[in-house]
């Protein structure tokens, strides 16, 4: 499963049941290129507990701006549309699946 692309236009109505990680990337960013097969992967590990979907900064910036993203890669968790965690800079997988397991384990994903 790919993760979801979001824009300025969808992503509130994306963002807003479940648990949903937002990956806040940019085209020319070595380090986000550098998680990009991992977020992928996040995708498909967590299919049906949490949606994964991505924020191009360049092409979305009012939603970049919303959530304060001053560098990239920063990927936040929301819980029903609210920011409930955020990581910043390139993690090794192990940083993902230890913050989704945190939240994932401890709710029922609605979707």
């Amino acid at each position: 499963m790919k993760p979801v692309e979001l824009t300025d236009s969808n992503f509130s109505n994306e963002i807003s049941e479940g648990l949903t990680l937002v990956d806040f990337w940019a085209p020319w960013c070595g380090p986000c290129r550098i998680i990009a097969p991992v977020v992928e992967e996040l995708a498909g590990q967590y299919e049906g507990r949490v949606k994964v979907g991505k924020v191009n900064v360049d092409d979305n910036p009012a939603t970049a701006g919303q959530f304060r993203v001053m560098s990239i890669p920063t990927l936040i968790l929301f819980k029903n549309g609210q920011p409930v965690d955020t990581l910043v800079g390139a993690q090794p997988k192990r940083a993902f699946e230890a913050l989704l397991d945190k939240h994932a384990g401890a709710s029922v994903a609605a979707n």
